[in-house]
């Protein structure tokens, strides 16, 4: 359902792991988009809680304080302050920002899992796991190390040997021993009470597979992989004496599973939010949206959903959407490795520069497939997008107000407007529209390219218009009144857009959109929603302050100070198992999501020919496009494709080409398009043509 269809809307960002610092990969994953998509909501006036806090349960935070030789309540004491302050510094907008050592969390967790207990839904069973007697705590099989039965490396892992990459069970170590002790790990038995999500297969497979194929594909294909294979019972207790105390007289030393309580910390935060938390929470007029990474779906929406369900007081999720990983440098982010970048520490290098971090992130976010952060790009973005194109753009309008109409709005001389001018006014609107629409489908990397393409179409307007040599034309004479009304009218229509572009931009840069506000002399209020794409929201005659830079160029030895310190800083595996260090955590790779399956006969259909590409220009008012003229052998035909931006006209002049050639005519900008071309896009979101390997005849069929 669209957003209208509802009364108020409810977004969660994952809780984060009070067991460090938050990097850049959650940054871009989890809570910049939330962050962008409230904001935008709260432009739109509608009734919306941003709802977060630090997990501080499981079993690493009591490792953690064991090896540090403190309390869990410090550890998380000092890492949940630590964050805190990064998302405040970030200006990620929380409503609420609590944590799950809260009374009123343990209090609402262990009453939700009262109410399932109650009903009768949970399976009592009884198994054995590894126990470290000296430790006195029961241990996951990355606790455990030895010998590997493969190649004898004496420093394997209890799930994997990272030498040899075999993948092994404690079980199977000679000689094993707990990371914590050395003391050799003993088989106890223990009981634990399961959820049995079989039992909700049927109802997840309707409410997933039916109701919510407007997903993103990542998302419905894991879910559909996962219901797929058939659902087990999961366990839902853990023994430990930190976290939620199980709430039976019979479960003495037992926790709640940090899965089974991470995610009632939505609700918990709720509560202690607002006393009209249930109008969040049990009220269908309510869109719920929880923003995660890929890792997190399985829980958010199969585990979790199966929860509410199994408790029947609270709404579903109307949309999870997920984001793919941020790699660094090329390489997975790896934090017991140290090879990540971590947002605190990016805030001392780069002081001021948080709207920079944010606009990379979601510049470059992994949306649909993995994407690569690098420090080099994170430069020729500040330098070449937002120092070249937006910051010059605001920059270029103020100075030349000041210059040529006095510090003062100049007015709109509407009797002698041109096309340029009007097609710039409709630009405002055409922006705001599609901003829009990619937001509420949470596009948000588009949605930030229509912005910075609209301030790009700003310096083509200014740099046509040329108000500056109107002026110096005069010689030292004052300026005629028809140069003056010209330069006006060109200037009044780059402010009412630099103005357009402060509510725009606010969403995705809001430190950026208030320096703007600030020079505009105009209050917060201008940023509602409402207020974009008009073309009147600056009166004339208003003196403005004097222009200031919005941003400043990354040079280059600042920029290989941070790759050094990346490489400088990052732990091998060697070192770390060599130290009894845990391994690092590893994700099973999400199923890759294809498109629905085909028959033969529909494959068939398609003419696929190669061509010849004989010719190529930019279409006109159409950044991303370029009019192709291909030779098919039979026929030379006309086809308009979205490769601009990545392509150079004269760059592909007799490039070979596979073609759909019998897709039905579309006209694009006015120009009819007989066909399409076939691109390849890496991760990094590059386009390749696909092409045959050597020179062939044009007009050659593909099978």
């Amino acid at each position: 359902m669209v957003t209208e269809d509802f009364k108020r809307i409810l977004v969660t960002a994952a809780l984060p792991y009070a067991n460090g610092p938050v990097h850049i990969g959650h940054m871009a994953g989890v809570y910049l988009p939330a962050d962008i998509y409230v904001r935008y909501q709260r432009a739109r006036k509608r009734d919306v809680k941003f709802v977060c806090g630090s997990d501080e349960h499981g079993v690493p935070i009591t490792i953690r304080a064991m090896k540090e030789g403190i309390s869990p309540q410090q550890v998380v004491d000092k890492y949940h302050t630590l964050i805190k302050e990064s998302f405040e510094q970030m200006q990620i907008s929380f409503d609420i920002y609590s944590r799950t050592s809260n009374q009123v969390h343990h209090q609402t967790a262990a009453a939700f899992f009262t109410t399932l207990y109650d009903k009768g839904l949970f399976e009592e069973k009884e198994t054995e796991q590894f126990y470290d007697e000296k430790a006195k705590t029961f241990l996951a099989d990355r606790y455990i190390t030895g010998t590997c039965p493969v190649c004898a490396n004496p420093n394997a892992y209890g799930d994997q040997c990272e030498r040899c990459g075999s993948s092994l069970s404690p079980e199977q170590l000679i000689d094993p021993k707990s990371t914590l002790s050395d003391a050799i790990p003993v088989r106890r038995k223990t009981k634990h009470w399961y959820f049995p999500l079989q039992h909700y297969e049927p109802f997840l497979k309707q409410w997933i597979l039916e109701g919510h194929k407007d997903w993103k594909n990542n998302v419905y294909g894991q879910c559909k992989s996962w219901l797929d294979n058939g659902l087990q019972p999961r366990a839902m207790t853990r023994d430990s004496n930190w976290g939620v105390s199980v709430p039976l007289p019979q479960a003495a030393g037992k926790v709640l599973y940090v899965w089974f309580d991470a995610p009632i910390g939505y609700i918990s935060a709720t509560k202690e939010l607002t006393d009209k938390w249930a109008d969040y929470w049990c009220s269908k007029d309510t869109k719920l949206v929880h923003f995660i990474g890929k890792d997190n779906i399985v829980f958010h929406c199969i585990i979790f959903p199966a929860m509410l369900k199994a408790h029947g007081d609270f709404i579903l999720p109307d949309n999870v959407p997920a984001n793919e990983f941020l790699n660094i440098e090329g390489e997975k982010v790896s934090t017991s490795r140290n090879w990540a970048v971590w947002v605190h520490e990016y805030l001392k290098d780069f002081p001021g520069c948080e709207d920079v971090l944010r606009y990379v992130l979601c510049a470059n976010a992994p949306e649909t497939k993995d994407n690569d952060f690098t420090w080099k790009d994170f430069q020729d973005r500040n330098n070449s997008e937002l120092v070249s194109i937006f910051g010059n753009f605001v920059n270029r309008a103020m100075v030349l107000m000041h210059k040529l109409c006095n510090g003062k709005v100049p007015p709109l001389h509407a009797g002698i407007l041109d096309d340029q001018d009007r097609t710039m006014m409709s630009e405002f609107e055409h922006c705001k529209n599609r901003v829009e629409e990619l937001l509420e489908q949470y596009k948000f990397r588009d949605a930030l390219f229509e912005i910075i393409d609209l301030a790009r179409k700003g310096n083509r307007y200014l740099q046509e218009k040329e108000p500056w040599k109107k002026a110096s034309a005069a010689a030292g004479q004052p300026i005629s009144p028809e140069n003056q009304q010209s330069i006006d009218n060109c200037l009044h229509i780059c402010l009412q857009l630099t103005a357009n572009l402060a509510i725009l931009i606010h969403p995705f840069l809001p430190g950026t959109s208030r320096k703007i506000l600030h020079m505009l002399k105009v209050v917060d209020k201008m940023l509602d929603w409402e207020n974009a794409g008009k073309s009147k929201l600056l009166s004339v005659g208003y003196s403005l302050r004097a222009p200031e830079l919005l941003f400043r160029k990354m040079e280059d030895a600042e920029i290989q100070q941070q790759i050094e310190k990346l490489k400088n800083n990052m732990i091998h595996p060697q070192d770390m198992a060599a130290s009894g260090q845990p391994a690092p955590e590893t994700q099973a790779p999400a199923p890759m999501v294809t498109k629905a399956t085909i028959q033969f006969d529909d494959f068939a259909k398609l003419d696929l020919r190669v061509a010849t590409i004989t010719a190529a220009e930019k279409v006109e008012k159409a950044d991303k496009l370029l009019k192709l003229e291909v030779d098919l052998g039979f026929e030379k035909r006309i086809i308009v494709s979205g490769i601009a931006l990545h392509f150079q006209p004269a760059d592909i002049v007799g490039k070979q080409v596979v073609v759909v050639a019998n897709l039905a005519p579309r006209k694009m900008r006015g120009i009819e398009s007989n066909g399409m071309i076939l691109m390849a896009e890496d991760q990094a979101g590059r386009l390749h043509f696909v092409s045959p390997g050597t020179i062939i005849d044009a007009g050659s069929t593909v099978n």
